[in-house]
């Protein structure tokens, strides 16, 4: 794939030049990539020429309790081949979230990973991912599913959710591309009945394609989802507070009276 033909088929998912796009990928599946995931990342920017374009960096793996050090210009990303490409770029800005950054480039971007290094969980009310829905954000999932929806994550966390996080923070090293030296505290994703509640945002995928919340198409040899996050924020919300139980800690399915209007 040519960066004329990714284009092509951004345009054909109903993306425009002027949005907020946040992007979860397995380049592999998107197949062979002129550029490989800096080509990829290349056409999204020339795309997204009014808009905002993110990648997700995150490094929850390596910048924990053991090793509490974020530093935006060297810690490598611990998801995938697009986001270390975007860890290491000159261009666009990186937030100074320890474990849950941003690569922004575009429209606002310092503007709107400013402040992250604020953040003492991994996705609070008031932070970049929780204002994907403020911002009109489309995310784009691409060979992957919900489960790698970091959204999801805010929405758990607005709800208050018990049992989602750890009850004791650490405290963090945050170093800035200048070189500057910031300290904060971070708390993990933590929950006692599931290893991993995000293997289990899948559920949330009947009721989002159901409501129009989330719609299908392809970037090279992907499946792509493109889910509105303002739609999905309503959605997800609706089913957290009809439940009579966590629907996150277990594969289910959600049952029509809990998600529609």
């Amino acid at each position: 794939m040519t960066k004329e033909q990714l284009k092509l088929q951004l345009a054909e998912l109903g993306l425009t030049p002027s949005d907020t796009v946040v992007i979860h990928t397995s380049l592999r599946s998107v197949g062979p990539v002129e550029g490989g995931a800096d080509g990829l990342i290349d056409a999204f920017c020339e795309y997204l020429q009014d808009g905002l374009f993110l990648v997700p960096t995150h490094t929850w793996a390596n910048v924990n309790a053991d090793q509490p050090v974020y530093d935006a210009r060297q810690s490598v990303p611990c998801i995938g081949a697009v986001p270390r490409a975007a860890a290491a770029r000159q261009d666009g800005t990186r937030s100074l979230h320890p474990t849950h950054s941003l690569w922004a480039f575009g429209r606002s971007a310092a503007d709107y990973v400013r402040g992250e290094e604020l953040a003492e969980t991994p996705a609070p009310p008031g932070g970049c991912w929780a204002r994907l829905a403020e911002a009109g954000a489309k995310i784009v999932l691409i060979g992957v599913n919900n489960s790698k929806n970091t959204f999801i994550h805010s929405l758990d966390e607005a709800a208050d959710l018990p049992d989602r996080l750890a009850q004791q923070p650490y405290e963090t090293t945050l170093l800035t591309r200048d070189g500057e030296m910031l300290y904060g505290r971070m708390t993990w994703h933590l929950c006692s009945r599931c290893p991993d509640v995000s293997k289990n945002y899948v559920n949330f995928e009947e009721a989002l394609t159901a409501l129009g919340a989330q719609r299908f198409g392809r970037l090279g040899q992907a499946e792509v989802r493109v889910v509105d996050a303002a739609a999905c924020r309503e959605i997800i919300l609706r089913i957290y507070r009809r439940a009579d139980h966590d629907v996150c800690v277990g594969p289910e399915q959600i049952p029509e009276a809990w998600y529609l209007p």
